[in-house]
C-alpha cells in the first residue's frame, strides 16, 4: 500500500473515497486530496473573472462546449483512424468510471433544495437505467469490456487506469462531498453532461467502423445526456431559488472539470496510440 500511495497517488485515493471512512482514512483523504485540489482551484480562480449572473454562465458554458465541440482531434482519430486495439486500450484506460459511474454523485443530494435534489434524481436514475440492468450504464460498459475480451470487474481493470483518469473520478468525489460550496459540483456536472454528447457521438462512430457490437454505452449517452443537461440547469435554477446563486463557483467548478476530463482524455489517447505502436 506504502508504494502505491508514493507512486500513484490518486489511484490510492480513488480507493480510499470507496472505502468505509474512518478518521485515518478520512486523515489520508485530505493528505492527498487537499494539496491537489487546492493547487487546481487557485490556477482556476486566479484565471476566472466574476461571472455576475446565472445568464451569463450559461454563456460562458455555451463558448466553452463551442469551443471544445470544434477540437475534438483525439476522440476523431479514435472515430475515423483508431485501429481495434488502440481503441480497446481506451475503453480499457477508463474501466473503473464505467463500472462506477454516477456512484460518486450521491453525497451530493442532500446539499441541494428539494427542487433540485428531484432534477438531480431524475438524472441518477437514468444512470442506473431505471432499475432495469439491460440499461444501466455500467452494465453497458461491463458489456463492452467483455465484447473487446476485457476484464470486467472493478479490481481487475484499476492496474491498467492511469493518475489522470483518477483525477477525474476523484473530482466528484470531493465536489459531491468535500466541495465547500456545492456550486462547484453543480457547475460540474452541468459542464459533463452537456460535454458528452459531441464527443461520445464519435466513440459511437468509432464502434460502428470497427465493428464493435457493444457500443450502446456510447450512443445511449449521446441520447440520454441531451435530457440530462437539461435537468443540470433546472438544478442550478431551483438552487438559486432557495439559496441564491454564486455562477463564478458554478463556472469554476465547470472549468476544473473540463480540465480534468480534458486532461484524462489526452492522455487515454495519448497511451492507446503507444501501447498500440509498441506492439507493432
Amino acid at each position: 500500500m506504502t508504494l502505491a500511495i508514493e507512486t500513484a497517488p490518486l489511484r490510492s485515493l480513488f480507493l480510499l473515497n470507496r472505502s468505509v471512512p474512518d478518521p485515518a482514512v478520512y486523515a489520508r483523504i485530505a493528505e492527498i486530496e487537499q494539496p491537489w485540489i487546492d493547487g487546481l482551484l487557485a490556477e482556476l480562480e486566479a484565471e476566472t473573472d466574476p461571472v455576475p449572473s446565472r445568464a451569463a454562465w450559461l454563456d460562458l458554458l455555451d463558448a466553452q462546449l463551442q469551443a471544445e465541440a470544434a477540437d475534438l482531434g483525439s476522440l476523431a482519430y479514435l472515430a475515423h483512424e483508431a485501429s481495434y486495439e488502440e481503441f480497446r486500450t481506451f475503453v480499457l484506460e477508463f474501466g473503473p468510471d464505467g463500472l462506477t459511474e454516477a456512484q460518486n454523485f450521491f453525497p451530493a443530494i442532500a446539499r441541494v433544495p428539494i427542487k433540485a435534489q428531484l432534477a438531480l434524481m431524475r438524472v441518477l436514475i437514468d444512470e442506473f437505467g431505471c432499475g432495469n440492468l439491460q440499461q444501466s450504464h455500467s452494465y453497458l460498459y461491463i458489456k463492452l469490456l467483455a465484447e473487446l475480451g476485457l476484464p470486467t470487474e472493478l479490481d481487475q481493470v484499476l492496474e491498467h487506469t492511469s493518475e489522470p483518469t483518477f483525477a477525474f473520478m476523484n473530482a466528484f468525489y470531493w465536489l459531491a462531498q468535500r466541495a465547500p460550496h456545492v456550486e462547484y459540483f453543480l457547475g460540474a456536472l452541468a459542464y459533463l453532461e452537456a460535454s458528452i454528447p459531441p464527443a461520445f457521438s464519435l466513440l459511437a462512430e468509432g464502434c460502428l467502423r470497427l465493428g464493435i457490437q457493444n457500443g450502446a454505452y456510447y450512443s445511449e449517452h449521446v441520447h440520454i445526456d441531451a435530457f440530462h443537461m437539461k435537468e443540470m440547469q433546472t438544478a442550478i435554477r431551483e438552487h438559486e431559488v432557495v439559496h441564491g446563486l454564486d455562477a463564478t463557483k458554478v463556472w469554476i467548478g465547470a472549468k476544473l472539470l473540463s480540465r480534468v476530463l480534458g486532461e484524462a482524455v489526452e492522455n487515454a489517447v495519448e497511451r492507446a496510440r503507444s501501447t498500440a505502436d509498441a506492439g507493432r
